[in-house]
Order: C-alpha cells, then structure tokens, then sequence
C-alpha cells in the first residue's frame, strides 16, 4: 500500500511509460511440431481456456487505441486457429501491420489467398533445418520438411517478401553454409539465423543445444563471407545473424526495456511484458478482469521493472544501464532464482561464473537429437506434475 500523507514524498515516482507499439498475439499454445527449443511455457498443457474471437477482437481495439501499431499473430501455431482470416480482417480493418508467424504446417494456398484477401502484410515461416532428416527429427513430423518448402514457395508466389527463421544451435549450425544455400534457391528476401535463446523449453535443453564458441564463431564467418559474396552478386537477400546471450559480455536491452513497448497477450489472456516472463514469480494481468489501459499503466506485473529504481549494484551505478536496462529479468530468474538480479550474462555480475560453466559445459557436451526433452503434452503434463 502506498504511503499517505507526510510520506507521500517517500514514494519514489513512476517511470515514464511509453506506447505499447508491439503487440504479440499468442493465439494458442496447440502445435502439430514438439520443437525442443520451444519458448512456450513447459506447462502449456495445464494454462487455461484460449480466448474467443471476440474476446481477441476487444483486445485488438484495446490495444490500436492504445497506440499499438506492429501486430504479430504466433502461437503455438496460429493456423491451427479456425478464425484466423477473421482475426487478420479485423486487425486490417484497425490499422495494424500484421505479421504471421508460423511454422508453415497447416498452411495451404487457400489460406493463404484468404489471408491476402484479409489483410495480412507479412508472413515467417520457420525452418528446423537445411535438410529434410535433421528438420524433420526435430518438428516431430515426416512430412514437415516438404510442407515447409512447398509453403515458402507459395508465400512468395502470392507476393509476400519470402521471410525465413533457421533456429540455429549445436546441432545444425555447423550446417550454416547449406542452410543460407537453401535460403538463397528459396529467393529469400530476408533470413534470421537465430542461434537459440534460452526460455521455456530451449532452458530445459540448453546443455544438449548451446553450441561451442568455435562452432558460433565459425557459423559467423561463414555468413560473412555469404554477405560478401551475395552482395557482389547483387542478391539482395539480408542475412541476420543472431548470436546467443551466453557468448556476450553485455546483456542485451531486452525488449528495449520491461515494459517499454512490447505487450504479449497469451492464449488464455494473460498479459506479459515479454513472452517469457510467465514464468517468473509474479501475478500478471489477464485481459479478462482488466482493460489493456490498466494493465500497461497501472497493473504491478508491468511496474514491476520499469525504469531504474527497481536496479541492485552493480545495474543501478553502471553508466550502460541506460543501453541495456539490466538486462533480461527472465534469464535473471532462470539463472540467479530472483529476477531482480542484475542478468549473469554480464561480466560485471557477481553471478557471470553461471555463464561460464555453461559455456564450458557446451564445449564438452556429448548429447545427441535423441537425448533431447521434446515439446508436446504429454511431456507438458509430466513437467505439470513434476513441478
């Protein structure tokens, strides 16, 4: 409760708040893949009942009266939503640019004319791998690796910019080189080659998927040197090359700070200020008991961590606190127990001797594909149990 009265001044100020401009819309935690780097929540299978169409469609105007203007569709897997194409209508019918992010299972050129037809601006399909064994291994599906080829090439015939995302991680990222040659016969437009960040289910396998500082730095030269070439060639794909937290000496300014501009709302309507944060030790939001206004302004969850007076030593003295905010609360968490802890990704952690034992633990790693926990429901459920 708040002081009153002489000790009002006591009270240190609320940070300034910006606009949420970047709405994420977890439609569903349902996907046809068991991906092992999932971020969704290990307990997926235990979160409440998904929101309705129109439920989704008040939290859509909230949100564009709000000032939000970026809207991504995610999941899970979004297509396996039946009112999609209603989403996306409604969505262009408010002024959004939409962004479907999807796996590409599910997805047929009927949809994808519907889709056109609705409104939709831009589509990501993601990839496992470069070749049909490994990506197939891991999506948990045989025919994944086709659909996916079939559907990249769908997307561009109907006059999407052809948008790929490569998970990348020890066990195909020495594969680099195939990877972007796949990227290339596609006639991508632009390609994230994001090395996996670890939440959700990726945490769980991080021994099993972070890969060495030799394979990361060679996979780096290797797009280098792609850049160049391609470049030359006057290919205009952009190759975005994401390194791994657990290989910096900063954190990164996550989210360009807790709420700050970025607003989640998962399937069952909680609201987060990034899509990991559920599963730190506060009581977020749920869009079903509060306006989207209360909960970016005034609701405790996304207060939480705003601004600077929240900051331990060595974040609150650091003169990079204003790049990097303190870094990411939900890696915190993961690695230190308590989210208020400066991020151990940085050196000037008392807690960076966590970074290094993983990157150690990495360079002598021996687990294959097989050894990994793979996302589905019945691992959910025994995780659920477990905890």
């Amino acid at each position: 409760m708040h002081s009153t009265g002489s000790n009002l001044a006591e009270v240190p100020p609320k940070p300034a708040v910006g606009l949420p401009l970047w709405l994420l819309a977890e439609l569903t935690y349902r996907c046809p893949l068991q991906c092992p780097y999932c971020s969704n929540p290990l307990d997926f299978a235990a979160q409440g009942k998904e929101l309705t169409t129109e439920e989704w469609f008040s939290v859509l105007r909230q949100g564009r009266e709000m000032g939000a203007a970026q809207l991504g569709f995610s999941g899970g897997e979004p297509l396996v939503r039946q009112d999609l194409a209603e989403l996306i209508g409604e969505a262009r019918r408010l002024g959004y640019y939409t962004n479907l992010i999807t796996s590409g299972i599910g997805l047929t050129e009927q949809k994808i004319r519907a889709f056109k037809d609705a409104g939709l601006d831009h589509i990501q399909i993601s990839f496992q791998a470069s070749d049909a064994q490994v990506n197939d291994m891991l999506a948990g599906s045989k025919k994944a690796f086709d659909q996916k080829l079939e559907m990249a090439r769908m997307v561009k015939a109907h006059g999407y910019p052809m948008v790929l995302n490569f998970v990348t991680h020890r066990h195909n990222i020495d594969n680099i080189d195939r990877i972007i040659e796949l990227c290339v016969a596609l006639e991508a437009d632009f390609v994230e080659l994001a090395t996996c960040q670890f939440y959700g289910w990726a945490q769980l396998n991080r021994v099993g998927l972070l890969p060495t500082r030799e394979q990361l730095e060679r996979a780096e030269r290797i797009t280098n040197e792609y850049r160049a070439r391609l470049a030359a060639e006057g290919n205009p794909v952009k190759l975005i090359f994401v390194t791994p937290d657990y290989y910096e000496e900063r954190p990164k300014a996550c989210m360009k700070g807790w709420g700050s501009m970025f607003l989640t709302v998962t399937p069952d309507g909680t609201a987060l200020p990034c899509h990991g944060a559920r599963q730190l030790p506060v009581a977020f939001p749920n869009v079903r008991d509060h306006s989207l206004h209360h909960i970016w302004y005034d609701s405790f969850g996304f207060n939480r961590f705003r601004g600077y007076e929240w900051m331990p030593e060595p974040c609150r003295s650091c003169d990079e606190k204003e790049k990097d905010f303190g870094g990411c609360r939900c890696q915190a968490f993961m690695l230190t127990g308590d989210a208020s802890n400066t991020d151990p990704v940085c050196g000037k952690s008392p807690r960076h001797d966590v970074i290094l034992k993983a990157r150690e633990e990495a360079r002598t790693a021996t687990a294959g594909i097989g050894q990994l926990t793979f996302r589905n429901a019945r691992n959910s459920h025994l995780i659920t149990k477990k905890g």
